[in-house]
């Protein structure tokens, strides 16, 4: 039994197999949204079909909406192709439990999907027609942190931002360029108000969307490309917000076991696939059950009743806060810390981790000692009970089969988040001393440590996909394993650069602790381990 829309008329069959099926009627919620769009999403990963759209469909179910949300895709336009058309958008959510259950269920809430690829016109056309309707209340976003950058590590801009700053409106190719771009469609067609929403797991998210599609707008009217009405359109948050969020739930990457067990049970099409962009995905997502989600309410054309989807609805204030409390001290920092050291020691599930004792005392350490004093309570979630989920429910499920080397992609554009917002309060706090942390910094040593793409064992690793790591590579270009005499001041670049850390570290007194526990970890095979049991055995 394929998963499209005539397999789903037959009910019993999926009921059978323990699917829970939507409870609306999915053509005529997507006619209705066709003709009066009210939420479009870019990123069409994962995360947006696990969550996001589950938030529409509970939504849809209890009969208190009767749009879907429009799929979108400014990058990996095989997903669109290859796992949403086949499946006539439907998704297979299957829900992990710690105890080895699972629950399964199909997620009928997405109504159409589109690349946003300015070489195509007709799907433009679509894009263009969405946008230009007053009925659009959101358009929010899953594109990850560097979804949002327009600029290199020297700071400068990327070639295709440059070109698309020159071009103008009709030929954005950058995500946030095509923003741009359709919101200067919507401005022509009588500039009625929308939030623009970034769902995406980094620190102050709503302001990065806003300084990104900002600057590109500066730049077109700079140009003479764009009216001066429109910038001012786009700066004015009484018509154009641009709300902040914190999202937390584990999407992992699709996992073996669930394909088998959908398998046997009937259900074909199921196996992942690797795109043209390297995106491993599948037509079902699994997930953790945990889910939050916290939005600052700041809707100027209205919005869906999220509230009643289990959605936090609440103050930027609030948001902040609560973001904070999770993205630099209860779960992104743990997981980075894992995910570096993990890749290191060979392991390759974050469960099995949570067995390693001095694994499982570092992230402790990271979470309850070292940041728990910056965290304020946001008073929606507790910090503690938060944290307590993470390490001893969420991390150690073994039934969700994150891998460490998944988590430490990227790990450059995330580590100014997770480890230097908690340094940066330690450096402007009057009761707290920078230079007493140790468990940051160590997990700081394990990142660089893993740069060198050589494993505990002394064995070549491969190190995951980054943005910057050719550039960190060739900084610590020298530094030879097995000898710390290597290390000299090699590091220190890497270390003072605010572009990675959000601070200078060498300034705030943290080079030499960092350096020395580097020496530590590069001192031979089986130094890692040693140096992690010498911190916190």
């Amino acid at each position: 039994m394929k998963m499209n829309l005539e397999t789903l008329q037959n009910r019993a069959a999926w009921q059978n197999i323990g699917v829970t099926l939507p409870e609306f009627d999915v053509a005529q919620m997507r006619a209705k949204t066709e003709e009066a769009p009210i939420w479009v999403h870019f990123g069409a990963g994962n995360i947006f079909r696990g969550f996001v759209a589950r938030l529409q469909q509970k939504l849809l179910n209890e009969g208190l909406a009767e749009c879907g949300i429009i799929a979108s895709d400014t990058f990996d336009y095989d997903i669109i192709d290859k796992i949403y058309k086949p499946a006539d958008e439907l998704t297979m959510l299957v829900g992990l439990k710690p105890d080895g259950t699972t629950e399964r269920e199909i997620v009928a809430s997405i109504a159409d999907s589109v690349k946003a690829d300015s070489a195509d016109a007709e799907e433009m056309a679509k894009l263009h027609r969405i946008f230009v309707n007053p009925s659009l209340q959101m358009v929010s976003f899953t594109i990850t942190e560097k979804g949002y950058a327009l600029r290199n590590m020297a700071g400068e801009l990327f070639p295709v931002v440059a070109e698309d700053m020159k071009n103008g409106p009709a030929k954005a190719r950058h995500a946030m360029s095509m923003v741009a771009a359709l919101m200067h469609d919507r401005y022509q067609a009588g500039a009625a108000p929308v939030a623009l929403v970034s769902m995406d797991n980094c620190s102050h998210n709503g302001e990065k969307l806003r300084a990104s599609v900002m600057e590109i707008v500066k730049a077109w009217q700079a140009n003479g490309l764009v009216e001066d009405g429109f910038a001012a359109y786009m700066d004015d948050e009484t018509r154009v917000s641009f709300p902040w969020s914190m999202i937390d739930k584990i999407t992992p990457r699709p996992a073996q076991v669930v394909q088998d067990a959908l398998t046997a049970d009937g259900v074909e099409d199921m196996a992942p696939i690797v795109t043209s962009k390297n995106t491993f995905i599948a037509p079902f997502v699994n997930a953790e059950i945990p889910q939050y989600l916290v939005i600052e309410d700041n809707f100027p054309n209205g919005r869906p009743a999220l509230e009643k989807a289990g959605v936090y609805m609440t103050t930027r204030d609030t948001v902040n806060d609560t973001e904070r409390m999770k993205v630099t001290t209860c779960l992104n920092p743990l997981h980075t810390a894992l995910a570096v050291y993990g890749c290191l020691l060979g392991y390759t599930s974050i469960a099995e981790e949570m067995k390693d004792k001095e694994l499982k005392t570092l992230v402790e350490r990271i979470g309850y000692d070292e940041g728990m004093p910056v965290v304020t309570d946001p008073g929606i979630i507790k910090p503690m009970d938060f944290i307590a989920e993470v390490l001893e429910q969420r991390l150690p499920n073994p039934f969700i089969p994150d891998m460490p080397q998944r988590i430490a992609t990227d790990t450059s554009q995330k580590i100014a988040i997770r480890f230097g917002e908690t340094i940066k309060s330690y450096i402007a706090s009057d009761r707290l001393d920078v230079q007493q942390l140790t468990f940051i910094p160590l997990a700081i040593a394990g990142w660089l440590r893993y740069l060198l793409g050589i494993d505990d064992k002394g064995e070549k690793m491969e190190v995951s996909a980054d943005p910057m790591l050719e550039t960190l590579q060739s900084q610590l270009a020298g530094i030879e394993f097995g000898r710390p005499d290597t290390v000299g001041g090699k590091l220190r670049p890497i270390l003072s650069n605010p572009a990675v850390f959000a601070s200078d570290l060498v300034a705030a007194g943290m080079a030499e602790k960092i350096e020395g526990m580097f020496g530590e970890l590069i001192a031979g095979p089986g130094a890692v381990r040693r140096t992690l049991q010498a911190y916190l055995g």
